[in-house]
């Protein structure tokens, strides 16, 4: 009687188990075909996306680029001109193509036309009107200076730009752009849009363009900039605020081109033996002056951007970065250097150990002095 008992038990263990392994097959099943589905349904959309509207259109529409925009606005004013089918993916597509040179003007365009023929003829160039107001953000400026510089070049007041880049207008912005994350808000960071402002030469039309198009102008160039190295940071395991923090110091670090990547490496070997930075425009920053020399007084100031007194990166950038100092932290020279001493003339001395730093520093801090 037993036997049977436990017989009976037996079998309905493995019609249980086989049931069991029938439903798991099922669900696997399920999810595969789901994620085939969705990514089948993303890549036709995409292609789609890249195709004409209408390849049987006859049609032919004025479209004006105004002089400055961003790939995202150009995307966005022929979405709505109904040339093509979504502005963000032609964004993508111009960062991911490496696209460059886009015109601003008028151009007669067509839905017959797919995105590499507008493309095309968007770098091609019309003859365009002289801008209203023009102005130029240099590398290495501070938020502060940009906003000055804004002031002088337009009706806007420059308190008037920082109130109204508030903390309530940053939010939004974090949600509206990919390298903006929710460290631009961290209560250490002195201003939320330090070093996401694309330094470059901007034009307008407008006699009086919004501050807030300006400055989400300047945030859309610096992304296009940024995104393409996405793949990259994911591998060094480096955030965009990292990336721009890093970019930031080199840039005002570097006076010469072919020392931005030797900075760079100088200063993730420093990071990765777990050393202070120890650079001197992270000591202005922390001021809130420029400095053309440090004192032994300003290194004493207590401030998380004071990178003689903290560990680890500041807590944001400390200036906007242009495209080749960006490049230099995705791309940093391998050596083995950690110390590094800039001269008045632009030369920038390397050293392995502490020893020899010294003695640089000794045999030139003198031409700083002079060079008051």
């Amino acid at each position: 009687m037993s036997n049977e008992h436990d017989s009976d038990s037996i079998e309905e263990k493995i019609r249980q188990a086989r049931l069991v392994r029938r439903i798991v097959l099922t669900v696997i099943i399920c999810i595969v075909a789901l994620v085939i589905a969705v990514s089948a349904g993303g890549y036709f959309y995409i292609t789609s996306a890249l195709k004409p509207m209408d390849e049987n259109s006859d049609e032919t529409i004025e479209v004006e680029i105004p002089i400055g925009s961003s790939s995202a606005e150009i995307g966005r004013i022929l979405e709505e001109n109904g040339i093509i089918k979504n502005g963000t993916i032609f964004r993508y597509y111009v960062t991911y193509k490496n696209e460059s040179g886009l015109q601003a003007g008028t151009y007669e365009l067509s839905p017959s036309m797919d995105v590499n023929e507008i493309i095309d003829t968007l770098k091609e160039g019309t003859v365009i009107q002289e801008p209203e107001i023009t102005f130029t953000i240099p590398e290495g400026t501070w938020f502060e200076d940009i906003a000055a510089i804004i002031a002088e070049a337009t009706p806007h007041q420059e308190e008037d730009i920082m109130e109204e880049l508030d903390e309530d207008y940053v939010e939004t912005l974090v949600n509206q752009y990919d390298i903006l994350g929710e460290e631009v808000l961290h209560s250490d960071v002195r201003y939320a849009l330090e070093g996401y402002l694309f330094p470059a030469k901007y034009d307008y039309m407008e006699e009086n363009p919004p501050v807030t198009a300006i400055i989400e102008d300047m945030i859309e160039r610096m992304e296009e900039h940024v995104l393409r190295y996405s793949s990259q940071l994911e591998e060094k395991e480096l955030s965009y605020h990292e990336l721009l923090t890093l970019a930031s110091i080199v840039e005002r670090e570097a006076q010469k081109a072919e020392d931005r990547p030797k900075i760079a490496g100088v200063l993730f070997n420093r990071l990765e033996k777990g050393m202070r930075l120890e650079v001197d425009p992270t000591v202005a920053y922390a001021i809130g002056e420029h400095r053309y020399m440090t004192s032994y007084e300003d290194l004493e100031t207590d401030s998380p951007y004071n990178t003689y007194r903290y560990e680890g990166l500041p807590p944001g950038p400390i200036a906007s970065p242009g495209a080749p100092s960006i490049q230099a932290v995705v791309e940093p020279q391998e050596h083995d250097y950690i110390y590094f001493y800039a001269r008045p003339n632009g030369d920038v001395i390397y050293n392995e150990s502490y020893e020899e730093h010294r003695k640089v520093q000794e045999t030139y801090r003198s031409e700083w002095k002079e060079a008051r």
